[in-house]
């Protein structure tokens, strides 16, 4: 990492300047990324948020959903992420089953990504009696949380799968019902995911603190994309709500092929890829080879 002094620019963001970019009106961009040259891209353009989120379970570990990925595999990517950032505020997301059990169970998952991995803060998913208590928990421990509503991926099965919530009067009531109680939780932050962008609006004047959308339209204070989704590393296109700024999983593959192809025709390596020795040593080499 680069030891050159920060800027007024380029300091560490911190809740009150989350805050005030609110207040302000100053969009918040987030980001997830799960290592180091992911963390090195957020940071170098300049995002204000970085989630280490649970969805590197299926973007980089391979599972089909969020809910197997343990607690030790998160931090792992959570460490690496954080020796590539210096200036984004770091959430690390509380996988399933690692906070739900008990107050003490939370806080304790909890402190593992801001004493082990470096987290800033932690965020845990939904806006029931059980997440909420915990949240306060955690929040009573000293540890800032985010919470999130709406969709919520670890428990999309009861939801009734990765769909749109709050399409009903009585099911946006609820989401906004959790917003409220998450706040009032002690939550710094709240993300809102695939909600109708009008409800969203409408629970907005209610949020005092920073609302990150995913899918939840344009009146929300910021928003956040998976790494892999806004640059196109994974097949398809993903939900309704993703917008692609590049196509660097077709880039890879083109690259892999190439090189395949220069392997199998012999054009690699070529002479420039090579080690040279001088000439009288290269003699002595085939001399001392022949005898043995």
């Amino acid at each position: 990492m680069s030891t050159a002094p920060l800027t007024s620019d380029h300091l560490p963001v911190t809740l009150p300047r989350l805050l005030e970019k609110k207040h302000l009106g100053e969009p918040l961009v987030m980001v997830t990324a799960y290592d180091y040259p992911s963390a090195l891209a957020a940071d170098k353009a300049g995002v204000d948020l970085v989630l280490v989120g649970d969805s590197g379970a299926m973007t980089v570990l391979g599972y089909e959903s969020t809910v197997p990925v343990s607690l030790d595999e998160l931090l792992m990517l959570a460490k690496a992420v954080r020796r590539g950032l210096r200036t984004p505020f770091l959430v690390g997301d509380l996988p399933f089953g690692s906070y739900e059990v008990s107050d003490e169970q939370a806080i304790t998952t909890a402190m593992r990504f801001v004493k082990e991995a470096g987290c800033d803060a932690v965020k845990l998913e939904g806006g029931g009696p059980t997440s909420v208590a915990r949240a306060r928990a955690i929040v009573a421990a000293g540890i800032p949380v985010m919470g999130h509503v709406g969709l919520t991926p670890q428990t999309a099965t009861a939801l009734g799968g990765y769909r749109a919530q709050g399409r009903t009067a009585t099911a946006a009531t609820r989401v906004a019902a959790e917003a409220v109680a998450l706040q009032e939780a002690g939550c710094f932050s709240i993300v809102f995911e695939a909600i109708p962008s009008a409800v969203a609006a409408a629970i907005m004047p209610r949020i005092q603190v920073p609302v990150i959308g995913i899918g939840a339209g344009p009146a929300v204070d910021g928003q956040v994309l998976v790494f892999h989704d806004l640059l196109g590393i994974r097949e398809g296109r993903g939900a309704k709500f993703v917008q692609r700024y590049a196509d660097i999983l077709s880039e890879m593959e083109a690259g892999v092929r190439a090189y395949a192809a220069d392997v199998r025709s012999r054009r690699y390596p070529g002479p420039e890829h090579g080690y040279s020795m001088p000439d009288e040593e290269l003699e002595a080499f085939q001399h001392q080879l022949a005898q043995l």
